[in-house]
């Protein structure tokens, strides 16, 4: 990404808005090319034009930016999920986790967010940056667990189970699949490594379908 021609600061709340909203879409560029943990603060200065010490009236840490970013992507995910869902025909167990699998491997920024949120993202905030995030994401948390529950008659429970066995395993799947990487092309030209190479989408539909297969088995009397 080449560097934006350096501006003054931001005065006005509006234009404040505008330069956070400015360094998040920087972070994410920078991040889709290589991944999240390998962006620093000072690449996102740099992309955005600005020195790594000003970057602070904005975010506090790195960290908080792709913690923001990843509230986002919750929000995102939670209401293109559930649009996929309410228009799922026939409505069976298969179809609902190859739903909720292929929604995820979609995106794959996402998948990258959640492996690193609970591992250093949340460690290195504000307790008040933290309380933000998870305020914002457990809340997407229940919408896609409440249509879950309606769509296949599961307990409330068992709903926020799959979702969070989702996005958990989703983030370690993308992870171990090493997207884009030397590791990557290591499995792809090794035959004796081909089970590394993991294919995202479909390992997660297996995962899903087995877990909501169990869970309805339970349920019946």
């Amino acid at each position: 990404m080449a560097p934006i021609t350096p501006r003054q600061r931001a005065r006005s709340a509006e234009a404040k808005r505008s330069r956070e909203r400015d360094i998040l879409d920087a972070a994410r560029a920078l991040a889709t090319e290589r991944s999240v943990r390998e962006v620093t603060l000072t690449d996102v200065a740099t992309a955005v034009g600005m020195h790594k010490s000003a970057m602070l009236r904005y975010f506090e840490t790195r960290e908080q930016i792709y913690l923001t970013l990843t509230a986002e992507q919750w929000q995102e995910w939670s209401t293109a999920a559930r649009a996929s869902l309410e228009h799922l025909d026939p409505v069976d167990t298969d179809t609902v986790a190859a739903t909720i699998a292929e929604s995820l491997a979609d995106r794959p920024f996402f998948c990258d967010l959640l492996a690193q949120a609970p591992l250093n993202l949340e460690r290195n905030v504000s307790l008040a940056a933290a309380y933000q995030f998870k305020t914002i994401t457990l809340a997407q948390v229940d919408t896609i667990a409440e249509a879950l529950r309606r769509l296949l008659g599961i307990t409330a429970l068992q709903a926020l189970d799959v979702v969070a066995a989702a996005t958990s395993m989703a983030g370690a799947l993308w992870q171990m699949a090493a997207p884009g990487t030397s590791l990557r092309d290591l499995y792809e030209t090794h035959p004796e490594l081909a089970h590394a190479a993991v294919d995202v989408g479909p390992q997660l539909t297996r995962i899903l379908t087995a877990l909501l297969t169990g869970m309805r088995t339970t349920l019946r009397p």
